[in-house]
């Protein structure tokens, strides 16, 4: 008798972006993805960075511009305890400055708002898998 093949691994999400519609819209798209659950959503880098200490989730899509504490600084603070951390940096712009601060800080990937409907899914995916 064959093994039942295990069920997909849940993908676990946290949301880190200041814009209340934005952020919902992110957690709307992702929740017609049966195998990714978002966990938290964070409204500032310091929430971002408490949530995914606690929260340790998979794949962080991070905001590149917050209030209190931004996107890169939470990203680094975020590394330096949890090394592993898959972030994923979000923003409306794609200037090589913000995507060379994105990577310094030890984001995994960048994507910029205006490409997420075509490309989040599938970058989370690939995050997650390694």
């Amino acid at each position: 008798m064959e093994p039942s093949p295990l069920p997909p691994k849940t993908i676990r999400v946290l949301i880190a972006d200041d814009h209340r519609l934005f952020s919902e819209a992110l957690d709307a798209i992702l929740a017609s993805e049966p195998e990714i659950e978002v966990v938290g959503r964070a409204r500032n880098g310091e929430e971002a960075v408490d949530q995914a200490l606690a929260l340790q989730p998979d794949v962080i899509l991070m905001d590149i511009a917050m209030p209190s504490v931004d996107g890169v600084e939470a990203t680094k603070r975020i590394r330096e305890q949890l090394p592993k951390a898959c972030i994923l940096m979000l923003t409306g712009s794609n200037a090589r400055a913000d995507v060379a601060r994105a990577r310094d800080a030890g984001a995994a990937a960048y994507v910029t708002k205006d490409r997420i409907a075509a490309q989040l899914v599938d970058a989370i995916r690939e995050l997650a898998v390694g």
